[in-house]
């Protein structure tokens, strides 16, 4: 029988110094939910000296993580450096070793999730991952446990809070994109190369690890379509909110049959619906099933103490299985059955922003490529425009139309001589 439940962190940064803030200064509270002492037998960081806002004994600190995964005393592993490597390699040396994983990488998990799962459970151990989706949003242990016996359809979601307050300073203050950017690296939401946020990979690797437990198949971050926000301008805002609509990036997975088609991009959304309403820095995933409809999980997406929380929450959930000597819940298993589609099978409505020649017969030419690629036109609003009167633009909705029309109907638009440029195009999703 233990006496105590070993725990090694690799990473004592922003969500690192939570963890280990947390642990010290809840270790009664924690230690009566496990039935043991929880033990921080190590921490792996790069600078042993620099100074830390609490405290914590400098015994435990070690510069090489090797040791920490290489430790007998260790029961479990807590990654938080982040990246593909060398979290990764530390992530399945741990698991060889028969230590349980608690990390937060959503890099790492939506790459070789498989390959971890499956290793995890030939040595008889758990990798948990709360964190790596949603923050503080309790979100990963709702879809292994909670809504297994549902049959998801459709995942929509907010995921990424860089680009959630880009968009809502963007729609609220009709600030320029490059502006609102600089202010969200000077807040700190956003980092000094923003590609991942901007561009949806951040959200891609959390779709993909959602759509890998919705769905129960492995559906890698490359599976799904990525577009990001760097296209949008104020007129697209202020067009949306003529329309009814906002504008927010949005992380999308469906199923159809045996079917997955996983996308983020941004997307108009009626600004009745409740993920329209999500701003700031906040997350959302909205879950519909069969059986309880639509559920809707909110909160803030990152930040140290509400990740920590998710981290610390499975702490606690291996160690009680751990102090109990229970069975320990299978690591996710995942069919094969079960087929990636690709966007080009997308079928939704569509909003254009088109600058022409403003002319008569501008639009019958326009109508008539939007014609010829099977796509029927809702409705459109003419705009003049200021800087040039000669100029006019027009915004386009469509009715429902494949993604393979859309892009036939780009190419047709871009060879019409009375069409200058088109401003751009957006998914509605309703």
């Amino acid at each position: 029988m233990k006496n105590m439940i070993g725990v090694g962190l690799i990473g004592m940064g922003v969500v690192g110094s939570g963890v280990v803030k947390t642990i010290i200064e809840k270790s009664d509270a924690l230690n009566s939910h496990v039935g043991l002492p929880l033990n921080l037998t190590g921490v792996a960081v790069r600078d042993i000296s620099k100074q830390r806002s609490f405290d914590i004994s400098s015994e435990i600190l070690v510069n090489d993580p090797e040791k920490i995964v290489n430790d007998d005393s260790v029961n479990i592993v807590v990654e938080l450096i982040g990246g593909e490597n060398p979290a990764l390699e530390l992530i399945l040396a741990a698991v060889r070793n028969g230590k349980h994983v608690v990390t937060a990488n959503k890099e790492v998990i939506s790459k070789h999730g498989a390959e971890i799962f499956s290793l995890a459970r030939q040595n008889n151990v758990r990798v948990l991952f709360e964190a790596s989706v949603g923050g503080g949003i309790p979100i990963i242990s709702p879809l292994m446990r909670d809504l297994v016996s549902n049959d998801i359809s459709s995942i929509k979601a907010i995921i990424n809070g860089t680009t959630n307050y880009i968009l809502t300073r963007m729609a609220h203050e009709a600030a320029d994109y490059s502006v609102v950017l600089s202010d969200a690296q000077k807040l700190g939401y956003a980092e000094t190369d923003p590609t991942n946020d901007v561009e949806g990979i951040d959200a891609a690797y959390k779709l993909s690890i959602l759509s890998t437990l919705a769905f129960r198949a492995s559906i890698k971050d490359t599976d799904i379509y990525t577009e990001g926000i760097t296209k949008l301008t104020d007129k697209d805002f202020q067009y949306a909110k003529e329309l009814g609509y906002s504008i927010k990036l949005l992380a999308i997975a469906t199923q159809t049959n045996s079917d997955v088609l996983g996308r983020v991009h941004p997307a108009l959304i009626p600004q009745d619906q409740m993920l329209a309403k999500v701003d700031d820095v906040l997350n959302a995933v909205e879950i519909e099933t069969d059986l309880t409809q639509k559920v809707l999980f909110h909160g803030p997406g990152a930040g140290s103490m509400p990740t920590s929380s998710a981290v610390i929450a499975d702490i606690v959930n291996i160690a009680r299985s751990i102090a109990g000597d229970t069975d320990l819940l299978d690591p996710v298993r995942l069919s094969e059955d079960v087929k990636v589609a690709p966007i080009s099978t997308l079928s939704t409505k569509y909003y254009f922003r088109i600058e022409v020649i403003d002319e008569p017969g501008v639009l019958g030419r326009i109508a008539t490529v939007f014609g010829d690629c099977g796509i029927s036109i809702s409705s459109f609003i003419q705009k003049e425009l200021e800087e040039k009167a000669s100029d006019a633009e027009l915004v386009i909705m469509t009715h429902e139309a494949t993604e393979s029309s859309v892009d036939r109907a780009v190419v047709g638009l871009s060879e019409l001589g009375v069409v200058n440029r088109i401003g751009n195009v957006i998914r509605v999703v309703e």
